[in-house]
């Protein structure tokens, strides 16, 4: 079982233009799809779609569209009914792949919503073999969120002991993921994710609070992976376990303790990128609970992602439509 959570789900619309976006002019959409979304919504949609037992744990009144989208799409959750609508979430996206995306800030949950958020997880990690904390956090919850659930994860199981606890990956940015990474308690019972999965540009901001000692950006970054490697590699050292980073159409590169790889997929006509992240995680996540090597966990996420970049809208692929033998893996170094 993959529990996924997320903290500020969405209602994404996504409009497909003609051509490109043109500021300040009126444009005709060519079609409109829309989707219950948010971070871990997605990755639960996903494994889903491959017939992996999955619940998505999130907030939202019973009557939500978000909610109402997950019964039709037949994706197993665990709500906690809230009195105010969850958010939606633009996407514009343009001939080529290019998307322009407007995301509302969500809504604001008293204290006792966000301690029973987390008691909702819980009770249903329990058994669990990876929790997925995801995305964005809405306003009002503090900075280490993903932090404290980490700790209440790894000390809820077996009595308190962390090896009992399901695998933990957080897939976010900004002040969240920062303070995941940052997280420097005492004790046994760490904070600290056992994946982290950024993009390029949350890698370049990982990097350099790690102590990298080399400053790159996003675009560096993606031009040139075995920079990339190195940058999740100190990343690794500060104690995460694993970095998955995701390079766009350059590809993916995976760090452990024990290596790092590249992984590339032949070019797709790519038709929107809402979502590609988040296939990644999945075709990873699928993959590892296979029991596949680690190359093989990257090879089965850049496949997810290619294939997700190819669909309309926020589509999530299945595992039958991917196509992981055209993936490429290099062993990089590390540093």
């Amino acid at each position: 079982m993959i529990v996924t959570f997320t903290a500020n789900p969405s209602l994404d619309r996504t409009v497909a233009l003609p051509g490109p976006l043109e500021r300040g002019e009126v444009q005709r959409a060519v079609s409109v799809s829309q989707e219950s979304g948010g971070k871990g919504v997605n990755v639960s949609r996903a494994l889903c779609a491959s017939g992996v037992e999955t619940v998505a744990v999130l907030p939202g009144a019973d009557s939500d569209p978000v909610l109402a989208g997950l019964r039709h799409d037949k994706v197993p959750f665990a709500a906690l009914a809230i009195d105010e609508p969850l958010r939606t979430n633009v996407a514009l996206t343009e001939p080529g792949g290019v998307t322009t995306k407007i995301n509302e800030p969500g809504p604001v949950l008293t204290a006792e919503e966000q301690e029973a958020l987390i008691s909702l997880l819980l009770e249903q990690a329990r058994g669990a073999s990876w929790v997925i904390l995801a995305g964005s956090l809405p306003p009002g919850f503090p900075a280490d969120f993903y932090a404290t659930v980490t700790h209440r994860l790894r000390s809820a199981a077996d009595g308190g002991s962390p090896a009992g606890a399901p695998l933990i990956a957080v897939d976010s940015s900004g002040a969240p993921l920062a303070a995941a990474v940052a997280d420097a308690s005492a004790g046994t019972v760490s904070g600290k994710p056992d994946l982290l999965k950024p993009n390029a540009e949350e890698l370049a901001e990982l990097a350099a609070a790690a102590g990298y000692a080399t400053a790159l950006t996003a675009e560096e970054l993606e031009a040139d992976p075995e920079a990339a490697a190195a940058a999740a590699a100190a990343v690794v050292r500060s104690g995460v376990g694993a970095v998955l980073a995701t390079l766009g159409s350059k590809g993916a590169v995976l760090v452990t303790a024990d290596g790092a790889w590249l992984a590339t997929h032949p070019p797709v006509a790519a038709v929107s990128t809402v979502g590609a992240g988040d296939s990644s995680l999945a075709g990873y996540l699928l993959a590892h609970g296979l029991g596949a090597a680690p190359a093989d966990c990257l090879r089965q996420a850049v496949a997810h992602g290619a294939a997700a970049a190819s669909l309309p809208g926020s589509t999530v692929p299945a595992v039958h439509q991917t196509t992981p033998d055209a993936v490429t893996i290099t062993a990089l170094r590390k540093d």
